[in-house]
């Protein structure tokens, strides 16, 4: 550990290495402080709640995340990709980096676990800033994908029952659900519910 990090992103650090290798059990403020090689009141100073904390280390993920899918739309070719083609890189990215990193996917949507709002007095991140412009970018994508051309409302809904069926099938292929009863060839499998998750929730699709 280099101790010549400054301390609040030595605790960061830290938890961000805990939940990638022991998941989110693992996160106690303690142990936290134990690894990081301080006292366990050490991180009071940076982070007044334990939920402070989490939120700070679920951050770096979203970070994470938001460069996959700028990498993903960038090879889907945003200038040329379709809107569909765009939205199922960002589905194979979202799949992609869930399935890799089990425990950071879980901690990042627990809300009931993290400060959405942050606290601006103290620096505290705002996830609600790191969530939403990857919503966005959903929303506008679904919104070009119909030749009836969704209003924004419905693109919304459409994009969060999208999200929905997406953030499902990790979650079910993670526990070990859908291999049980698809079995366990991955990369093919998960694939065709992607598509087959588009196709639900998108119908016809516009190649502008």
């Amino acid at each position: 550990m280099d101790h010549g990090i400054p301390l609040r992103e030595r605790l960061i650090d830290v938890g961000v290495e805990l939940v990638l290798t022991e998941g989110t059990g693992a996160l106690g403020l303690r142990e936290i402080a134990r690894r990081a090689g301080v006292s366990h009141g050490a991180p009071r100073r940076w982070f007044p709640t334990h939920h402070a904390l989490l939120s700070a280390i679920a951050h770096r993920g979203f970070a994470d995340l938001a460069g996959r899918f700028a990498a993903a739309t960038a090879n889907a070719g945003t200038g040329a990709g379709s809107p569909r083609e765009q939205v199922r890189a960002l589905a194979d990215a979202y799949l992609g980096y869930a399935l890799e990193h089990r425990g950071m996917f879980e901690l990042m949507f627990r809300h009931d676990l993290l400060d959405s709002t942050g606290r601006p007095d103290t620096g505290q991140p705002q996830l609600r800033a790191s969530t939403q412009p990857l919503f966005r970018m959903l929303v506008s994508l679904v919104s070009h994908c119909r030749e009836d051309g969704d209003e924004d409302g419905d693109a919304e809904v459409t994009a969060a029952a999208l999200w929905a069926g997406l953030h499902g099938t990790a979650q079910l292929w993670a526990w070990g659900s859908l291999p049980l009863v698809l079995g366990d060839g991955r990369q093919e499998l998960v694939g065709r519910i992607v598509d087959a998750v588009l196709d639900a929730h998108l119908g016809r699709v516009a190649d502008a």
